[in-house]
């Protein structure tokens, strides 16, 4: 699944998450990945701007309903601020399976990043998504957010002019199975679009589908 989803954060949050970024401290984005070798951006390093930033973030996120019923989340890593600066970039790279966050550890199923300034303010950078023999290209709108499949292969192309501003993280599905969290999200939507228009009793028929499903996939809560 991957879902470009729009007005995530609202114009006030992202212009108090721009002012962090313009009066905090950034360090070498590898301090939180040393043993990459492609990891090429800067992130925030001040404790209270970063627990600021991942309130913002997280909690826009889960209180978003096209991302709630995308991601069917469990946990989400406490999000990051990166920053991408000409000749930056993050190479080609798969997320690591397994994160440690400070309630534990979090399987990385889905991968986000917000976007928080204006496309047109900076060259390269797009986020791509390798598939196969093909790919696809992400640059959002301030506040938009897209989420993908953790377990591609993505990279961060080169910023050539301006700066790339983002927030980052992971989330831990319910449904660890995307294929399964796939099905069970269309099965979703086809029921919100047509419920209506269904007999009662053939309604009442597909929820117990949909509710069954979801005591068979979902992790324990």
């Amino acid at each position: 699944m991957f879902r470009m989803i729009e007005d995530v954060l609202p114009p006030e949050a992202v212009a108090e998450l721009v002012q962090i970024a313009a009066t905090s401290k950034f360090v070498d984005g590898r301090v939180s990945n040393p043993h990459s070798r492609v990891k090429n951006n800067t992130q925030l390093h001040e404790q209270g701007a970063a627990e600021r930033v991942g309130q913002v973030v997280a909690r826009a996120l889960l209180g978003n309903r096209e991302f709630f019923d995308i991601a069917f989340p469990k946990a989400i890593a406490p999000p990051i601020l990166a920053r991408y600066e000409p000749q930056m970039n993050y190479g080609l790279h798969p997320d690591a399976a397994m994160m440690q966050t400070p309630t534990g550890a979090l399987r990385s199923d889905l991968s986000c990043t917000v976007f928080l300034n204006d496309p047109a303010s900076y060259d390269g950078g797009a986020l791509r998504v390798q598939l196969g023999s093909g790919e696809m290209r992400f640059k959002g709108r301030p506040g938009s957010a897209v989420v993908y499949p953790s377990m591609t292969l993505h990279e961060v192309e080169p910023v050539t002019r301006g700066q790339r501003l983002v927030a980052i993280t992971f989330i831990q599905s319910r449904i660890a199975d995307p294929v399964k969290r796939d099905l069970l999200y269309e099965l979703n939507e086809v029921a919100a679009l047509e419920g209506n228009n269904m007999l009662p009793e053939n309604f009442s028929r597909l929820q117990a589908v949909q509710f069954n499903l979801m005591r068979r996939w979902t992790d324990h809560p």
